[in-house]
């Protein structure tokens, strides 16, 4: 039976006007079809459309643990759930003043802690609170995905039928046009170049053009759709979408057999 498929672009702060998509689609073999694309614009409406499918491998585009440097040097609790609880406890003013205080306190060149997994996928670190504000995506997506229950390899194993790996769409996005930008989210910005991008990128995820060995199954509709959004949310469900069907073809999720405990692994780097 071919395997149900997830990737979301996820949000701290959804909204009717930028909500988290999810992108949902099937793998025959090494063709992963975008079934549809979903958008949530409230949280709660990502659980309900989550649980509302029994079983799924899913990449999702947020983090789901923090650099061990940082929660050493902060004396939280270094086992994953008990730091997660304790995190997530706190106030988003409290995270940024602490994370600031944190990188107030660091020399030029180093203020940002970073996991194993940053270099090798090119992400940001997860104590961001700017640009993008990845720490409080964390902060509002792991509560979510411990709610569900799923199972989440490297950090909270479970026998589950649903399996939630972090994705990054910039390591595929980066292998496939390099660094050149396909989207934004300020009109201004939203270029004709930005739009060949996307075009190019889209060619390449059909033409599975990556390592990932997969190629993507549009339909005319959805290949448009895809073109179109210039704020790249879909897009970027697509690519989390791939990430999470080349994990399900690989032994342990294509997990690293050292992946820290505590600070997880971004699937495909």
């Amino acid at each position: 039976m071919a395997a149900c498929l997830l990737g979301v672009d996820f949000s701290s702060a959804p909204s009717a006007r930028k909500p988290v998509v999810l992108a949902w689609g099937q793998r025959q073999g090494r063709r992963v079809s975008l079934q549809g694309l979903q958008a949530c614009a409230q949280h709660s409406d990502l659980l309900k459309a989550l649980q509302a499918e029994p079983a799924w491998v899913g990449g999702f585009d947020l983090p789901f643990g923090l650099p061990r440097a940082l929660v050493e040097h902060l004396g939280w609790p270094t086992d994953w759930a008990a730091c997660m609880d304790h995190y997530c406890s706190l106030s988003r003013a409290e995270i940024r003043a602490t994370f600031a205080a944190y990188t107030a306190s660091r020399p030029v060149g180093s203020k940002f802690a970073h996991r194993a997994c940053d270099a090798p996928a090119g992400s940001s670190p997860s104590m961001k609170w700017v640009n993008p504000p990845v720490a409080f995506m964390m902060h509002a997506g792991v509560p979510l995905l411990r709610a569900l229950p799923a199972n989440l390899p490297g950090l909270r194993e479970r026998a589950l039928p649903r399996v939630a790996l972090e994705a990054y769409p910039g390591l595929l996005a980066r292998e496939l046009i390099g660094n050149r930008s396909y989207k934004s989210d300020d009109r201004a910005k939203q270029t004709p170049q930005r739009l060949i991008a996307r075009k190019d990128l889209i060619e390449a995820l059909e033409q599975g053009r990556s390592r990932l060995g997969l190629r993507v199954a549009l339909t005319h509709a959805q290949r448009d759709a895809l073109v179109d959004d210039a704020r790249g949310d879909a897009l970027d469900a697509v690519l989390c979408l791939m990430q999470a069907a080349w994990a399900s073809l690989r032994p342990r999720w294509g997990l690293p057999d050292d992946v820290d405990p505590l600070e997880g692994w971004i699937v495909s780097a």
